[in-house]
């Protein structure tokens, strides 16, 4: 998941909600508009959430 989270194309200081919306841009119509997948979107979102959370946490600690 961490490759999917690099292939987002977004910045370490974007916010969450830019996070989310690179997420989005990511996954398939079709399993946007599947209520038997939301559990999946869930779990797939806070994933890119936690690397992202990650990074930030990195680039705190040796301050890049």
């Amino acid at each position: 998941m961490h490759a999917t989270y690099l292939r987002l194309d977004i910045l370490v200081w974007d916010s969450n909600r830019t996070v989310i919306r690179a997420a989005r841009r990511k996954l398939a119509r079709s399993a946007l508009r599947d209520p038997a997948k939301r559990d999946a979107r869930k779990r797939f979102y806070r994933e890119m959430l936690r690397h992202h959370a990650d990074a930030q946490r990195l680039m705190a600690q040796f301050r890049l």
